[in-house]
């Protein structure tokens, strides 16, 4: 194993790892942030409101991400009015496709993550709370989104974790991520191991930081949930 290769090369996979790290902070942050009201949606009754989410979740969870991608950056580039329309500057940077099909991605996984846990509620938190006179509004939030998104975040990161996983696919798209720093030394020096397993340490070294602070948010917010 060659560790001056790596060495030498290791300016190239921070500068990666720092393009992952921004890839997944955006990708989780706005996919939370557009799934806590369509979870909200999707866990109604009225089927008006909560099919058509389900249909998108149902379409972006049943399809590999990889296809996802390569639809939205190379599949609209083939339609003329795309092309000319004002999406264009943004559907035609690489950057700009990878961070929205892993939003809509994980979009839809959280969606349901959190839908689940709005349904699987206690029965005796609601009823307590229409007892003291709160209004839906209130009652959603005050009780039943905070009470949800505290219940989700063992199941919210595992989702994390694999995003952050799944962002090495922007390497296929021309970004220069972990997985393109570690193809692109291997493509110079043909090494595949010394190339490779680097990349695989620092996302090792990443996924290790994410379980960490999940399980302090765990400790923090969902422990004092938990029947003692």
């Amino acid at each position: 194993m060659d560790l001056d290769t790596i060495l030498e090369n290791l300016p190239l996979y921070l500068s990666g790892a720092l393009t992952t790290f921004e890839l997944l902070v955006i990708s989780l942050g706005l996919g939370l942030l557009f799934a806590i009201p369509l979870a909200v949606l999707r866990s109604l009754p009225n089927p008006w409101l909560s099919r058509p989410i389900w249909f998108y979740t149902y379409v972006f969870r049943g399809t590999p991400m990889l296809v996802q991608l390569f639809l939205i950056y190379y599949g609209l580039a083939q339609f003329e009015w795309v092309q000319q329309s004002a999406l264009w500057p943004y559907l035609s940077s690489a950057w700009f496709c990878a961070c929205l099909s892993f939003v809509l991605n994980t979009c839809a996984y959280t969606v349901e993550i959190i839908a689940g846990s709005i349904r699987a509620l206690p029965h005796g938190e609601i009823e307590a709370a229409k007892a003291l006179g709160m209004s839906r509004w209130v009652l959603f939030r005050r009780i039943v989104l905070p009470s949800a998104l505290r219940r989700s975040l063992p199941a919210y990161s595992n989702e994390a974790i694999f995003m952050l996983h799944g962002t090495s696919l922007a390497s296929i798209v021309t970004i220069l991520d972990l997985t393109g720093a570690a193809r692109q030394v291997n493509s110079t020096y043909y090494m595949p191991f010394e190339a490779f397993i680097s990349a695989a340490v620092f996302y090792f070294l990443m996924t290790l930081v994410l379980v960490a602070l999940f399980h302090k948010a765990e400790a923090r917010w969902l422990k004092p949930l938990m029947p003692r």
